[in-house]
């Protein structure tokens, strides 16, 4: 026996992805629904060997349904979450409006899993930052063996991470530099994309930081430990897909480079290349359309006192988002609702 899914924004990059990461490992379904604004109503999406069509959100009864996978925008989240909610449905939202609700759990299920139990106090769960995400599947097993005490990390996001505008901007801006007359302004970034890195996502805070650099600390407060600091800043880059991030760690106490190769080596979600020598390594082209997070270039840092820097890439559109949705909607099947 299976569950009934519905997948809320299907027509969309990461709505696509919940269904291609449904069908691929194999969730129980017994029956699917995909979901779109009404402009989209009927547009056919992909689920495993079988076309569906969308239906009207607006007018969708949720009543029934067992795990809601949300892919849209905090505004409609905030009218159509709550109401999938209230009719039993468990949501799992992947916008950042409950992210840091006390009331909903904040899960990475490589890290925190048995945290999803929190979900019955709003029938919601939330997903993290793409950023967040790959960044603490990496953390959490360096951190049970050696305890972090603060984080520096700077990031390589693609322009996946801003949708399908960003990702035309992005092509048609190199498109545009190869053909006198045809350049395109930007429209969807401040600057030009395109052979060009942007050291600005989400927006400025009173702080100088940007909001996507302080959900990188909230978030993996909430997840990891409370804790830890973490001080990050994020860029834009001319990649389509795949999230890189470059993290410095300090520790409590001393870890040496081998031992954290070996112990990330036999952790779930991540994937060691790291070889040193050229290609030794692991780029985004490299990460797209896979499930791993990627970690390479782990080495001592000579400069602090308990050091390790390292270097981590994932799709971003996957582990980042589709992918960690659906690994929270799997434990949730485990854990609560034991149909599958």
């Amino acid at each position: 026996m299976g569950y009934r899914v519905v997948v809320v924004g299907a027509t969309g990059n990461v709505g696509r992805e919940m269904l291609n990461i449904l069908a691929e490992r194999e969730f129980p379904v017994d029956e699917i629904a995909a979901l779109a604004s009404r402009r989209s109503l009927g547009t056919e999406v992909s689920f495993g060997d079988r076309t569906l069509k969308t239906q009207d959100l607006e007018q969708f009864d949720f009543a029934g349904w067992d795990i809601a996978l949300f892919a849209i925008g905090s505004d409609a989240t905030k009218v159509h979450a709550p109401r999938a909610a209230a009719a039993g449905c468990i949501v799992i939202d992947n916008s950042s409006l409950y992210r840091y609700d006390p009331d909903v759990p904040l899960v990475v299920p490589e890290v925190n899993a048995d945290a999803v139990m929190g979900y019955a106090k709003k029938n919601i769960i939330a997903n993290p930052n793409c950023s967040t995400a790959q960044m603490v599947v990496a953390l959490k097993p360096l951190h049970d063996r050696a305890r972090i005490r603060r984080v520096v990390v700077s990031t390589y996001q693609s322009v996946s991470g801003t949708g399908k505008e960003a990702i035309d901007e992005l092509w048609d801006q190199t498109k545009g530099m190869y053909v006198p007359g045809q350049e395109v302004a930007p429209k969807v970034y401040p600057r030009q994309i395109a052979f060009n890195v942007i050291p600005h996502i989400d927006v400025f805070l009173d702080s100088g930081d940007t909001k996507e650099e302080w959900k990188m600390s909230a978030e993996t407060k909430k997840i990891l430990d409370p804790a830890i600091k973490v001080t990050a800043t994020c860029v834009r880059v001319p990649v389509f897909v795949g999230h890189s991030e470059s993290i410095n760690i300090e520790f409590e106490d001393f870890l040496d480079e081998d031992e954290a190769r070996e112990i990330l080596r036999e952790s779930p979600g991540v994937l060691v290349v790291d070889k040193r020598e050229a290609g030794g390594y692991v780029t985004p082209v490299e990460c797209v359309g896979d499930y791993a997070t990627y970690v390479s270039r782990i080495r001592q840092d000579p400069t602090i006192e308990n050091g390790i820097n390292l270097w981590c890439v994932s799709d971003n559109l996957r582990k980042g988002a589709a992918l960690n949705a659906v690994q929270i909607a799997e434990v949730l099947g485990q854990r609560v609702l034991k149909k599958g």
